[in-house]
């Protein structure tokens, strides 16, 4: 409807100019063709100027994804493969029946739609499980980056009382040695090791292949140059929340998960997510007061599809999330235009399930035709 009003107005001007020009006396009539012929020529409708304001501004916070590429049959490849089969491989849990996938599902785009992951034997784990597909992005794992790397994310899982439930890493290892592909398949991997079938070995391959799994979205052609990957709303939507002031933690490539932040630094969290047991974050990592109530800043890729929100999972609803963090991190009451603008473009920022997210076949069990 604007940019019809737009061309609208932009032939009314035509039209009063060609009818000025008809009735002028000649002092005016050069300056009116003039002014007439620049009119006529001119686009009907130009590029707005804020659209490219609205790039550079963007470029100046966030950065594209850009994922690595990995020659086919290098090492890196080889890790990677291997990380596949073991992100999916449930035999090694204490109960047979929990993978790494067990808790970051493809329609989920990575996550799992709990409230809070459930891991083995039924266990309910502490905290929310974020998309696995940026998490190659994060300058810590998890919530309270108690976890410096994907390796040692991966590998410490294992351990887990409700993750793999595993009592020790041999008994972790002793399952993957008792399938006899996986001989092979480390050996190729870990070609200069003597042992290749160990927990920081696994580590190492599930990482690799969960580097694989970062995917771009139009907000990455936006940031590229394509002003129109973004629908109108949408970039209505990136104003507002570079306007708001999001962008000051939500920012790089990730849009989070690149920093630690107070949950709460206007008022308490769980007076707004209506939180029953506040969780002090970092600070039971750190031991030191300044990180209560501090935790790692989530990346907002996907985060669309990954409900429910925060560290606790308390909050289901996407818009009422977006209105809490402006109240409780921003001071500051977003209506509900706002909130749905910055909905908008927080959709934007959805990628497609990548393409090696699914379970290979299994290797069959030692003795198995």
């Amino acid at each position: 409807m604007l940019a019809f009003l737009a061309r609208l107005d932009f032939f009314l001007l035509k039209g009063n100019l060609l009818r000025a020009y008809a009735g002028a006396d000649m002092r005016h009539s050069t300056l009116l063709l003039s002014l007439t012929i620049a009119m006529l020529s001119a686009p009907a409708i130009a590029e707005p100027p804020d659209v490219k304001k609205l790039l550079a501004e963007a470029r100046a916070s966030f950065q594209p994804i850009a994922p690595t590429p990995v020659a086919k049959d290098s090492l890196q490849a080889v890790r990677a493969e291997l990380g596949r089969r073991l992100f999916f491989e449930n035999r090694v849990s204490a109960d047979g029946n929990v993978s790494c996938a067990h808790c970051h599902l493809p329609e989920k785009q990575g996550s799992d739609g709990l409230p809070k992951a459930i891991g083995v034997f039924g266990k309910e784990n502490p905290r929310n499980a974020p998309s696995i597909f940026t998490a190659a992005l994060n300058v810590k794992q998890h919530w309270r980056g108690d976890r410096e790397s994907l390796e040692e994310q991966a590998e410490k899982s294992l351990l887990g009382a409700a993750s793999f439930g595993n009592p020790d890493q041999a008994t972790a290892m002793g399952k993957l040695k008792a399938i006899p592909a996986y001989g092979g398949a480390f050996a190729k991997a870990f070609p200069d090791d003597k042992d290749p079938i160990s927990s920081q070995n696994w580590g190492t391959a599930v990482a690799a292949f969960e580097w694989t799994l970062l995917a771009p979205s139009k907000f990455d052609a936006f940031l590229a140059g394509d002003v129109n990957a973004l629908s109108p709303q949408e970039r209505a939507g990136l104003r507002k929340f570079i306007d708001t002031g999001c962008a000051g933690c939500h920012n790089g490539a990730g849009l989070g998960g690149n920093s630690f932040q107070k949950f709460g630094v206007t008022e308490d969290y769980w007076k707004e997510t209506g939180s029953k047991t506040p969780d002090k974050g970092r600070a039971d990592v750190t031991k030191s007061d300044a990180d209560l109530y501090v935790f790692k800043v989530p990346s907002l890729r996907n985060v669309a599809k990954t409900a429910p929100y925060f560290h606790d999972g308390s909050v289901d609803d996407l818009t009422r999330a977006v209105k809490i963090m402006g109240k409780a991190q921003l001071g500051k009451t977003l209506t509900d235009k706002d909130a749905a603008e910055i909905v908008a473009f927080l959709g934007s920022l959805t990628g497609p399930v990548p393409a090696n997210y699914s379970a290979p076949e299994p290797y069959p069990d030692a003795g198995a035709q």
